[in-house]
């Protein structure tokens, strides 16, 4: 899997940390999420998953390889 997230649509909630802190950091700067592993490891898919669904801006999504 892959992990996508659209800063241009993000709005900063950070809900995504609360589910994969590992996965999804915070540009301060930027104001938006930043994906810190683009590829995370299978084991962390329903986590990664939970934070895709629950994101308010919708501006995450998987890829599949």
């Amino acid at each position: 899997m892959r992990v996508v997230a659209d800063t241009g649509i993000c709005q900063g909630h950070r809900l995504c940390q609360g589910d994969a802190p590992d996965v999804f950091g915070f540009d301060e700067d930027a104001d938006v999420v930043e994906v810190l592993v683009e590829r995370p490891d299978e084991s962390r898919r329903k986590d990664v998953a939970t934070a895709v669904k629950y994101c308010p801006a919708f501006a995450l999504s998987i890829e599949e390889d």
